[in-house]
């Protein structure tokens, strides 16, 4: 078996397990054969530039911040919905953000959304509607980080840069056979991954290895036998590369509660208010709730009700799983003649116009609990 080569520094920098994969000459030899795979077997994705075309910065600066914890199936018809809409960065610039919310409703961690605009004014502003082509600079804008930082340079700009995301980072665990468990072993991943890259097309490798990743080395059975880094896999010479990237167990998610006040009226309009710019779902459309707490801390319901109502409990409970918690939320409705007015800072809003309001899945589960759409 060769082991990818990396220079000596990096090695010595890993930690012994990394190091036990020698590196050895013949790097580019990889890089080579991987790139052959990736030109007779690319994914044809619509925001990557095909062979010999220059990626467009703007689309794969879009695609990477969706594709931040999202599947590439769910980001595909978002993708194509904000180019409609926003055909350069300029024109998602100039768009309110209330709008870009309501666009992304449904994609999730909607911080992302938020970034995404604070982005595109800043390339605007800063850059007269240009991105910056390299790392620091990318690096200074509002809501890149190191990775979407290199996957713009090397992708959109043919620098020679690291991105590391989910799948290149369960590649790099398996060639080298990094035995440390993840988030501990980032660093040295990180290392031994920007080792990796040649000094040509590098923006075609990065896409090469997030195709290995999504293709072929899997998180589960992966297809060793058609890999191009078969030969070179550490993971696979120990006849068992599933095991890698080794994990850390993870802490049960902590448990939150709270009751939301779905008032109707008689001509199915619901009262929706917005949140707060900062914080969880920032600016985004939400049906009036008490303050989210630690299940079974909790107090009354009824003191942080929106309006005067007959206010009654439906039966069940909506659940939701965020990042950092899972919430349970017990549904109270109350029906209003079609005349009633909502209270200030809220607003009744029909069904046929819920699309035109930045509705998180959270929210579009509890209407539907509450049978409002």
């Amino acid at each position: 078996m060769r082991a990818p080569a990396v220079p000596r520094e990096i090695a010595a920098a890993a930690p012994r397990h990394a190091r036990s994969a020698a590196p050895q000459p013949g790097a580019g030899a990889q890089a080579g054969a991987l790139l052959a795979w990736y030109d007779a077997h690319r994914r044809h994705l619509p925001w990557r530039a095909g062979p010999g075309e220059r990626a467009d910065p703007y689309h794969v600066f879009l695609s990477e911040i969706m594709l931040q914890q999202t599947t590439v199936k769910a980001v595909i018809p978002y993708f194509g919905a904000f180019l409609a809409r926003w055909p350069t960065v300029r024109h998602l610039a100039a768009a309110p953000l209330e709008e870009v919310l309501s666009q992304w409703a449904g994609l999730g961690y909607y911080a992302r959304a938020r970034n995404l605009h604070a982005c595109a004014k800043a390339v605007s502003a800063r850059h007269a509607g240009r991105f910056p082509d390299d790392e620091a600079a990318l690096l200074e804008l509002p809501g890149i980080g190191p990775y979407t930082a290199a996957a713009i340079s090397a992708i959109a700009f043919g620098r020679k840069a690291s991105p590391v995301d989910g799948n290149i980072e369960r590649v790099v665990a398996r060639l080298f056979a990094v035995a440390e468990p993840l988030p501990g072993a980032k660093p040295a991943i990180r290392a031994l991954a920007a080792a990796l890259v040649p000094d040509w097309r590098p923006g075609d490798f990065a896409q090469a290895m997030m195709d290995l990743g999504a293709t072929i080395c899997t998180p589960r059975s992966p297809a060793c036998g058609i890999c191009p880094l078969m030969d070179d896999c550490a993971a696979r010479a120990q006849g068992d590369p599933a095991r890698f990237p080794e994990k850390a167990a993870k802490a049960e998610k902590p448990e939150r509660a709270g009751t939301a006040f779905l008032a109707v009226r008689a001509d199915g309009a619901v009262l929706l208010r917005s949140r707060p710019e900062k914080g969880l779902l920032g600016g985004m459309t939400e049906v009036p709730s008490t303050p989210w707490e630690p299940k079974g801390k909790a107090g009354d319901a009824l003191p942080h009700a929106p309006l005067a109502a007959p206010w009654r409990p439906l039966p069940g409970a909506v659940r939701h799983v965020f990042t950092h918690f899972a919430l349970e939320l017990a549904v109270w409705r109350a029906d209003l003649p079609a005349t009633a007015a909502a209270p200030a800072g809220m607003r009744f809003v029909l069904p046929r116009d819920f699309d035109r309001e930045a509705l998180p899945s959270v929210m579009r589960k509890l209407l539907a609990h509450g049978r409002a759409i």
